[in-house]
């Protein structure tokens, strides 16, 4: 029955001599060493990339403590769920043996559901122990995160990866009936890319695809299987940037098809819907603009919406949002019109503003000519004023130029009856 279990499953430790890594956190004068030492333990969020030991290390804290032990995953966990858990927490003597609830991946807990361990976390009915590959700053409530110590966990080295194979196996039953020489390290180490669990899944793929029972490893035979077996979305890795590139690119060539094929690949693969919908709301200005300023707001709502409702409900709207967007028309007119602007800026440096340009809160201002011969515009006829806004040294010098699309074109007329041969395009 042990086979059947993942390979790091069979081998996650229990106690905290046997934990490999984050020394600086669980080493003789590491902060939790010490805290566990005293049994005086705070609400906590650990953050690190994915595969570093985060949940291991909250059940060796459990364990090391003899504390009750509640574990949820955000991923299909939800408010009913959090008070289901907090209310057998409560029937228990707290002061006896103060439970922890481990929340995996709280960075996907929507704001509501967050809110829903506020008040269980301030009357000390929980430990809260928090695991998150996101910046919990971002991902957190201001209320939670202030309540939390906040550790960092970093990339296994290759000293530790190197660790974790000798101790897989020296103890594992299963790879002991194997003859397994490690002959070459160098493919396994730069894949895994400092995430334990997936060394071992590797090392667990390469073991069990010999049909001998001796096993060589090497870098040749780290290469070929991995690429016949293992389809990764590393969330940090080149597939990631791949992906989210070629989901941008679908939208803004508006193909609804690709756009929602890579949406699910992200989805699939565990991106978190924030980052993706945080592309979308730059893409929709980027990209879209003033060709449609409902993109904006769609894509707006759409980042809102997500964040209070979290997975796997989340996956409609997003669709909903990116077919939108592809099908909309398109216009990178105003990301033009800033970049040349940022250029004209760099260029030309701090430019005088024109007299007529600038407040005259004090007569001595107004006597030496600030704001001298404004025109204001709601003065006039349609409201408009023929004025120069730009410093005289770059003066009629044009920067925005309106896309070819049915609302450009109508600010482009606009814009020609307001100021003629200024703005003949």
């Amino acid at each position: 029955m042990t086979q059947l279990l993942p390979l790091a499953e069979r081998l996650r430790p229990k106690l905290l001599k046997d934990y490999i890594g984050q020394e600086h956190l669980v080493g003789p004068n590491g902060v939790l060493s010490k805290s566990i030492l005293a049994g005086n333990l705070p609400s906590l969020l650990l953050w690190g990339p994915p595969g570093v030991g985060k949940t291991t290390l909250a059940n060796i804290i459990a364990n090391e403590l003899k504390r009750t032990f509640y574990s949820l995953s955000a991923i299909n966990s939800g408010v009913k769920d959090v008070r289901e858990v907090i209310e057998k927490a409560a029937s228990n003597d707290i002061f006896i043996n103060k439970p922890i609830l481990f929340i995996d991946e709280i960075h996907r807990f929507s704001k509501s559901q967050q809110d829903s361990l506020l008040g269980a976390v301030e009357r000390g009915i929980i430990t809260l122990i928090g695991a998150t590959t996101e910046n919990p700053s971002f991902e957190v409530i201001s209320a939670l995160l202030s309540r939390c110590q906040v550790y960092i966990l970093q990339p296994l080295t290759e000293t530790h990866l190197i660790k974790m194979l000798n101790v897989a196996m020296k103890e594992d039953e299963y790879l002991l009936s194997r003859k397994i020489e490690l002959q070459e390290t160098e493919a396994l180490i730069r894949l895994s890319g400092g995430d334990g669990r997936k060394l071992l899944n590797i090392f667990e793929l390469l073991v069990n695809s010999s049909l001998s029972k001796k096993v060589i490893i090497t870098d040749e035979l780290v290469q070929e299987q991995v690429q016949q077996n293992i389809a990764l979305y590393d969330k940090t890795g080149e597939q990631h940037y791949d992906i989210i590139s070629a989901f941008i690119k679908s939208i803004r060539g508006s193909d609804p098809n690709g756009a929602v094929y890579w949406l699910a690949r992200m989805l699939a693969g565990g991106e978190d819907v924030l980052f993706i919908a945080r592309r979308m709301l730059i893409l929709a200005s980027e990209d879209i603009g003033l060709a449609n300023p409902t993109a904006l707001v769609m894509a707006n709502n759409c980042f809102q919406a997500v964040n209070v409702i979290g997975m796997p409900e989340a996956r409609i709207i997003l669709s909903q949002t990116v077919i939108y967007l592809a099908t909309s028309a398109k216009s990178n007119a105003s990301y033009l019109a800033i970049n040349e602007a940022m250029e004209l800026v760099n260029q030309t440096g701090n430019a005088p503003v024109p007299l007529h340009l600038r407040n005259a809160p004090t007569k001595f201002m107004k006597n030496i000519g600030y704001g001298k011969n404004y025109d204001y515009s709601h003065q006039n006829s349609g409201n408009f004023a023929a004025q120069e806004y730009l410093p005289e040294s770059v003066a009629g010098k044009k920067l925005f130029d309106p896309g070819n699309n049915p609302r450009e074109n109508e600010i482009r007329k606009q814009l020609k009856s307001w100021w003629n041969e200024k703005y003949n395009y």
